[in-house]
């Protein structure tokens, strides 16, 4: 059967496209409608992956296929690298797409297209040795239909593609002020490619793992235009088979792809149902194979108070959990200029106060059954290799100690200090809740503002959130994407809190020039220092990664990026 026909075949049948979830309580015969659609797509895929031999969309002529199912809460909204911004996208372009390099399970580079690379004394220039058995997908961009071989000058393509305002990335910043203005990116010949920086920036190689640097033909942007989003081609473990946008993606394995043995599983689907107790409940009736993270709704069906999984899901289920780079934090805006101007968080000794005036612990115990870990130890993540907790002293939780820095800042008990008001979303709401009270204990009243996400982020990058909820996860593996927040230099986003301090600025400043990592991480580690003593953030944890998968699923390795490697997972 070919691949072509399937959409006929499903529009013949004249039934909704739409997402189930945006009938659900509405009208249940779209509902139902809009399942029985997409268990058609689930036939027909199957039909797809074990039909005979001889058919240019089939990936083999074996009827044993293994399919590895699992659920994404939010849509894809697109399949171009050049998109790679959420979670969502950033997973399925990782299934179908290879970059220079790639990170393994200990965030450590390796390599993918590149076999090798060298870097230049002076820290400016990187040379990469490509491999000669790396191919495009098969795809109609092509004049035989055959993909080719992958060579430097789709990488010089792929990157300047980001730069291009005409395409307007939300990648550009990668690139941005880090690569030199002259041709940064060349070909020295088909299988030589050179990166050019401005000045030594050692977490470039980070950079380059990263799905915005996936490699692309630029002969499928010719055929598809800004249709590329919806017609993949590239190089990865699976290609592109159907993506029924809000429904389902389904993937089928790439019999050419260069790492040998892999991948491991004939095809992959992905839902897109945003309920997650849907999700679950599809889960355990083995409907799914895996689910990531974890929702109030069913986290005590799964897990312990002390976070283990319960014995009556043994042999059923497996759970992973692991750091993921995620640093979660109340924000405050540090421009105590106007209406701020007598704002109690003006006194690093309160905003210090309140850092010792809850208990994370057992913040986290009660309201994420231990999935988390307190952050004690400053504002890098518990994950990256310069987390060192024996270097970097956070705060913990000290009643005694808070009151007694509230004195010394003129409210003793809370006396005559203004009612805080602190902005966050639905989200978040019991982690504001409960520390609020905590903080009630102090003396300290809270006001708790609850607002859409998208609204409250606008309010933060205007600077008109005095004291907000916000976190940050890691776009690159390394501590200066976490300590870019409080370099004055920056902007909001990333510099939400206005911080300025000169010390601080100068050791980012000279972090960013020196190639040693010992030397870099100690930089880190002082900057940490400074923004613990300096408060301009209430530190709430960092995150964990929590993933429940079939028992009969393996080869899912935990990262602290949070990225689900299909092409290494195998189910029996």
């Amino acid at each position: 059967m070919k691949l072509k026909y399937l959409n006929q075949i499903a529009s013949n049948l004249q039934i909704p496209k739409s997402n189930p979830d945006s009938y659900r309580g509405q009208n249940p015969t779209k509902y139902y409608l809009a399942h029985v659609r997409i268990g058609i797509w689930y036939l027909l895929f199957g039909i797809l992956i074990t039909s005979c031999g001889g058919d240019s969309d089939n990936t083999t002529n074996s009827g044993d296929k293994t399919i590895f199912i699992y659920n994404q809460p939010n849509a894809v909204t697109s399949l171009d690298p050049a998109f790679a911004r959420s979670q969502t996208n950033i997973w399925a372009i990782d299934h179908m797409y290879n970059g220079l390099v790639q990170l393994d399970e200990d965030l450590d580079v390796q390599p993918a297209i590149a076999k090798t690379w060298a870097i230049a004394e002076d820290g400016l220039t990187y040379t990469f040795n490509l491999r000669d058995d790396v191919y495009f997908h098969d795809n109609e961009c092509f004049a035989d239909g055959k993909g080719r071989k992958v060579v430097a000058s789709d990488v010089v393509y792929s990157f300047n593609r980001i730069l291009d305002k005409t395409v307007n990335s939300p990648g550009a910043w990668i690139f941005k002020d880090r690569v030199a203005d002259s041709e940064p990116f060349k070909a020295i010949d088909d299988n030589t490619f050179q990166i050019k920086l401005k000045r030594p920036f050692r977490p470039i190689l980070g950079i380059l793992s990263m799905q915005y640097c996936s490699v692309i033909p630029k002969e499928a942007i010719d055929k598809y235009g800004k249709a590329f989003r919806a017609n993949p081609v590239g190089t990865g473990a699976f290609k592109f088979t159907k993506w029924l946008e809000n429904q389902a993606l389904l993937l089928a394995k790439n019999e050419k792809y260069f790492e040998a043995g892999l991948p491991k599983v004939d095809a992959v689907r992905v839902n897109f149902m945003s309920d997650r107790n849907t999700a679950y409940l599809e889960l355990m009736n083995g409907n799914l194979d895996f689910i990531s993270g974890l929702e109030s709704s069913y986290a005590d069906e799964l897990l312990t108070e002390t976070g283990e999984l319960k014995p009556e899901h043994a042999g059923k289920l497996q759970y992973q959990k692991s750091p993921y780079l995620n640093s979660e934090y109340l924000g405050i805006n540090m421009d105590f200029t106007g209406k701020r101007a007598d704002s109690p968080l003006r006194h690093k000794k309160v905003r210090q106060a309140l850092n010792y005036g809850f208990d994370r612990a057992k913040m986290l115990q009660t309201l994420r059954n231990g999935v988390a870990r307190p952050a004690t130890s400053g504002f890098t993540p518990a994950g990256l290799p310069s987390f060192d907790v024996s270097k970097v002293k956070g705060y913990d939780y000290n009643p005694s100690e808070a009151a007694k820095l509230l004195a010394e800042a003129g409210y003793p008990n809370g006396k005559g200090m203004p009612e805080i008001e602190l902005r966050t979303n639905s989200d978040y709401l019991d982690i504001c809740q409960f520390i609020a009270r905590q903080w009630e204990d102090l003396g300290v009243k809270t006001k708790i503002e609850l607002m859409q996400s998208a609204t409250l982020r606008e309010l933060m990058s205007k600077g008109e959130a005095d004291f907000f909820r916000a976190s940050w996860i890691a776009d690159y593996p390394d501590a200066e994407n976490f300590m870019t927040l409080f370099y004055s230099k920056n902007p909001a986003p990333p510099n939400y809190t206005r911080f300025k301090n000169v010390g601080f600025d100068k050791l980012y400043e000279t972090a960013l020039n020196e190639n040693n990592d010992a030397k870099r991480y100690d930089m880190y580690q002082q900057m940490d220092k400074i923004v613990v003593e300096e408060a301009p953030v209430i530190f709430l944890y960092y995150d964990e990664t929590a993933r429940f998968f079939r028992a009969n699923v393996n080869g899912i390795t935990d990262n602290a990026i949070n990225l689900l490697s299909v092409k290494k997972i195998v189910k029996e």
